[in-house]
């Protein structure tokens, strides 16, 4: 039966109208979840603090987010990737994401976000892609996130996150890329990160406090290609396993604590292409199975501890560009396979202890750029072809036993810029075609057995900037093309057999700095023209005549010169007191006559030395010498000067004085430096007495010099007294048993996030855990239960509150790289006890004097100086008010896990009222540590901001000669300081009083080394006033680092030493002050 049409017409259309309705709903259902996508963002966006406009497209009155920026949606409109990187979002992360279901990248990186990563992160579980790297994120990785078990790629780098790796890292079983590098991660890699098969990219380095062994659960992870732990805490032996990783392509284990031999199972990963192991302290021969890695382009392996020979199957890994194998303890010869390195760019083999000769196969590597062979033992002529090494641009074999003459050959790499040779045996003339090298800037030949001339062809080798050929036999005038080398800055030729004048033509050198023609047979007169650039000048001892030119004094930079042991005649020239920033000049053992230019007295700057002695000098000592308040030596011995020596009293820093063999008349200056002056010094002036009456010829010790004796023995008594009675103090202290009822009620307030109790603490409180003492309470170390270790300070007594109160208000406000972590306290009636930061290493002085320990080298003592100099000025001068310390010596100086400083013990602190800056000690107690303690506090009672500087010479001395400030092998029983006084004033090289252990440094090293110690005798100099404050103690110590800015620069992965060592001559001087200006070279 049909129906009728109406009906028909009314059933189609109720029909349609459902599936209408059907369709409006499912559009609007998806509209919603769009909206609640966008409500999301929204209200991130509202957390953001970002001044940019770059979120001005997420407005509410667009209701589909897929079309805002950095927003990705699939073909369902829903949210899939959100996407910024290098914006200023400025503000935290988001912890709402969960409405977006369907987020599977989430980019936010160097987006200037903070905060913490919420824990509602592990609930993205479609998140394939989660970077947030390049931020300030804080706290922890939350364990949460090893619930993705969708993520490939996980980036958390370049923050500042704490705490362990997850456990649970190893549930991430899809991921291939894990970046963790330059946070502040802690504990061990767990062992779980071998369950990530898929795993391609590892990279945790920058993580100091990130320690244990690599677990050798990571061969495992059979699809690794990146292996990066560089500048951690890694330590242990390099496990066998890492032999399974086949895919592997470079492993970046650096500036770590790897030990142990390297596993010959690494010459199994056969991708390899760079190897970078150096900085740790491996042991044993380097395996000969690399050579089974034919694609090995670098292998760096520097300053390990690495034996045996250089294994001759390296030469199979042909693809090598760069070799670095310095700094370890490798023999035997270099060998020939080397040659067959066709690719080598760099081969650095210094600091070892080779042998043999350099073999001729190197010849072969036409692409070396880098040859770097110096302080090795290698004998034997140089027999490479370097006309076949176009490329090379740095030679160095310095320090080694080579012979026979400077190859010819080298003149052919045009390429060529930097030659050093020196300390050798080497013969012959330097060939003149080497001048023909147009990019050559550094040429060091000293202290060879160079002879024959300096050929003209000098002048054609304009980029020249440094030259030393001291220490040879070459003869024959100085060329005076040398005055078209328009950017040199360092000339030095002395120790030679140069003849005829000083070529005019010098003043052509518009840039030089340092100029030593001292010991040779030079004639005539020091130029009437000198470069303006000039800060050191040495012609000593040489056949100079005539007068000093007045030009001199025009030289506004001049530091240092020396013109001594000549024939020089007529006056002084006034004009050198014009010479402002002059510290040394020495006129000694010439024919000058006239008087001492009073003008002598504007040179404010005159620390080290004047010296006029052994001239025809006459006139009495001007008066406006009594304005050198900074001299320390000074000698005007054989001359006929006259009058009194009243003039002198005035200078408060002097070290030595000699004035013998003069005319000079009158009493002695009742001071106690002249008291104190030996005889010796004075003898020679029939005139001269001394006061009450006593001649030079017999002074004996008077009742002054007796009753300072017997004080001074006083003293020393009471202080060995208290100080056995301190010693048997600690003993029975640290042997009492812990007190069970020291914890009760114990008030413990922390500053940072940590998780103990008062009893664990306690229980901790053994004298086998005893660590340290210092001047306010005994140090243990209490491992806590999340596996790390604090220093607890228990105070001496409960009545003890001003030292524990000093801590506290000093500690708990400041923040320094350099200055010890204050991570909370704890107390009640009977216990004060203050944590810290546990410090692996000990302190400073335990790293300097223990028996045993290995030899420091001296960039660790000079990084070690430096962030010491660093903690105190931002004591002085960036707290504010200003704080003293009070305390400062090496025992509380602590070391970290790499050696880097930290200044402790704070329980003399002092805080400066503003009013004044010398204000009196709160307490009776001793004003710091004895051997430390400045002069003035033994007359005042009092310290000041100098104080601590006196305090961190002693210090810096400790450090640069190794000694204790109250050594006892010192002669006499005297102090430290004392005795590097002494030691100059019997006018000693100041290179002997340098640690033993450091000898046979550098060129470079060593003046460094003397110039701290110059920073050193400033910082101790008797009177406050004179010494300088910690921010120039900074500034000074940064300025003699040597970071070789005028020599070539080297693209290898290391600074190499930029300088070669010193010709340390023994220069024989008539004076008491005679420095050798190799000693302040720069």
């Amino acid at each position: 039966m049909s129906l009728p049409s109406n009906l028909y017409t009314t059933s189609f259309s109720s029909t349609s109208l459902i599936l209408l309705l059907l369709a409006a709903a499912s559009f609007f259902h998806r509209c919603l979840c769009v909206d609640e996508q966008g409500q999301a963002l929204l209200a991130w966006k509202q957390r953001l603090t970002s001044s940019t406009d770059l979120l001005s497209s997420w407005n509410p009155s667009h209701p589909n987010p897929c079309s805002w920026v950095g927003v990705t949606c699939n073909s369902q409109m829903e949210v899939v990737s959100l996407v910024f990187r290098s914006v200023d979002l400025r503000g935290p992360l988001p912890s709402n994401f969960h409405l977006l279901t369907s987020l599977s990248a989430l980019v936010l990186s160097a987006a200037n976000l903070t905060g913490t990563i919420p824990t509602r992160f592990g609930d993205y579980l479609e998140l394939a892609v989660l970077d947030l790297s390049g931020n300030q994120l804080t706290g922890e990785i939350p364990a949460e996130l090893c619930r993705l078990s969708k993520l490939r790629s996980l980036a958390l780098d370049s923050n500042s996150l704490r705490g362990a790796i997850p456990v649970g890292v190893g549930n991430l079983s899809g991921l291939q890329y894990l970046t963790l590098y330059d946070n502040f991660l802690s504990g061990e890699i767990p062992a779980s990160i071998g369950e990530l098969l898929k795993l391609e990219v590892f990279r945790a380095g920058g993580n100091k406090d990130l320690k244990g062994p690599l677990p050798p659960e990571i061969g495992n992870c059979s699809n690794l290609v990146m292996l990066g732990l560089a500048e951690t805490g890694i330590s242990g032996k390099i496990p066998s396993t890492i032999g399974l990783l086949k895919k592997l392509q470079t492993i970046a284990i650096y500036t770590s604590f790897l030990a142990g031999s390297m596993p010959e199972e690494i010459g199994n990963c056969t991708e390899l292409t760079d190897l970078y192991l150096y900085q740790n302290s491996l042991s044993g021969p380097i395996p000969p199975q690399l050579g089974n890695l034919p694609g090995l382009r670098s292998l760096l392996l520097w300053q390990n501890n690495l034996a045996g020979s250089i294994p001759s199957e390296l030469g199979r890994c042909t693809r090598l560009a760069l070799v670095d194998l310095s700094m370890n303890f490798l023999t035997g010869d270099i060998p020939q396979s080397v040659g067959k390195l066709i690719n080598l760019e760099q081969l650095q083999l210094s600091t070892n202890q080779l042998t043999g000769a350099v073999p001729k196969e190197i010849s072969n590597c036409a692409a070396l750029a880098d040859l770097q062979l110096d302080d090795n033992e290698l004998s034997g002529e140089i027999q490479v072809d370097f006309s076949r090494m176009e490329n090379l641009t740095l030679f160095y074999a310095w320090q080694n036993r080579l012979t026979g003459s400077i190859p010819a050959s080298l003149a052919q790499c045009r390429s060529l810029q930097a030659v050093d040779l020196s300390q050798n045996n080497l013969t012959g003339p330097i060939p003149k075609e080497l001048f023909g090298l147009q990019n050559l800037t550094k040429l060091l030949l000293l202290s060879n057995e160079l002879s024959g001339i300096v050929p003209p062809e000098i002048g054609n080798c304009t980029n020249l900037l440094r030259l030393r050929l001291n220490g040879n036999r070459l003869a024959g005038s100085i060329p005076p093309e040398i005055g078209h080398l328009k950017s040199l800055r360092f000339l030095d030729m002395s120790n030679n057999m140069f003849g005829g004048p000083i070529p005019t033509g010098i003043s052509g050198c518009d840039s030089l700095e340092f100029l030593d023609l001292h010991s040779n047979a030079l004639a005539g007169g020091l130029p009437e023209s000198l470069p303006k650039t000039l800060q050191v000048i040495d012609v000593s001892d040489n056949r100079l005549t005539g007068a000093l030119s007045p030009s001199v004094g025009l030289l506004p930079e001049l530091t240092k010169l020396n013109v001594g042991r000549n024939q020089l005649s007529g006056f002084i020239p006034s004009e050198l007191g014009s010479c402002s920033k002059l510290q040394l000049l020495d006129l000694g053992d010439n024919s000058f006559s006239g008087g001492i230019p009073g003008e002598f007295g504007e040179l404010s700057a005159l620390a080290i030395a004047l010296n006029v002695s052994c001239n025809r000098l006459s006139g009495e000592i001007p008066t406006q010498l009594s304005a050198l308040g900074k001299l320390g030596c000074l000698d005007i011995s054989h001359n006929s000067l006259s009058g009194g020596l009243t003039t002198l009293a005035a200078l408060q820093n002097l070290v030595t004085l000699n004035a013998s063999y003069n005319d000079f008349s009158g009493e002695l200056p009742d001071t106690p430096f002249f008291r104190k002056l030996p005889l010796s010094d004075l003898e020679g002036n029939r005139g001269l007495s001394i006061a009450d009456g006593l001649t030079a010829e017999g002074r004996p010790r008077g009742r002054a010099s007796i009753s300072a004796l017997k004080l001074a023995m006083s003293v020393l008594l009471g202080v060995i007294a208290v100080s056995l009675l301190t010693a048997v103090y600690v003993l029975v202290r640290a042997r009492i048993p812990p007190d069970r009822d020291a914890a009760d009620a114990l008030e413990i307030t922390l500053y940072q996030k940590l998780d103990f109790s008062a009893e664990e603490v306690v229980r901790g409180l053994t004298s086998a855990n005893v660590i340290g003492t210092g001047s306010s309470g005994v140090v243990f170390k209490v491992g806590i239960p999340n596996g790390n270790s604090l220093a607890v300070k228990k105070m001496w007594s409960s009545s003890e509150t001003g030292a524990f109160r000093n801590e506290i208000a000093a500690l708990s406000t400041i923040r320094h790289r350099n200055i010890v972590r204050l991570l909370g306290w704890g107390a009640n009636q009977s216990t004060k006890l203050l944590f810290y930061d546990y410090l692996p290493n000990g302190s400073l002085s335990g790293l300097l004097h223990r028996s045993g320990k290995a030899t420091v080298e001296w960039d660790s003592r000079y990084e070690i100086a430096l962030g010491l100099a660093h903690a105190i000025a931002y004591l002085h001068h960036d707290c504010a008010p200003p704080i003293l310390h009070g305390d400062v010596k090496a025992m509380n100086v602590l070391l970290g896990s790499r050696f880097e400083p930290y200044l402790a013990d704070f329980g003399l602190a002092r805080v400066l009222n503003g009013r004044r800056k010398s204000d009196s000690m709160a307490s009776p107690q001793i004003a710091g540590s004895y051997g430390y303690i400045a002069p003035e506090y033994a007359s005042m009672h009092r310290i000041t901001e100098k104080s601590d500087v006196y305090s961190y010479g002693v210090v810096l001395l400790e450090v640069l000669t190794g000694m204790h400030p109250l050594e006892a092998a010192l002669p006499g029983g005297t102090h430290l300081v004392q005795w590097v006084r002494d030691h100059l004033s019997r006018k000693g090289d100041p290179a002997d009083m340098l640690d033993s252990r450091l000898r046979g440094r550098p060129d470079y090293q060593r003046q460094e080394m003397q110039q701290a110690l110059a920073i050193a005798a400033m910082c101790v100099s008797p009177r406050a006033d004179d010494r300088p404050t910690m921010k120039d103690v900074v500034a000074m110590l940064t300025e003699i680092r040597h970071p070789a800015t005028d020599e070539p620069k080297e693209p290898s992965a290391r600074v190499a030493a930029a300088a070669s060592p010193v010709n340390n001559s023994d220069l024989q001087a008539s004076s008491n002050c005679y420095f050798g200006m190799s000693d302040y070279s720069c």
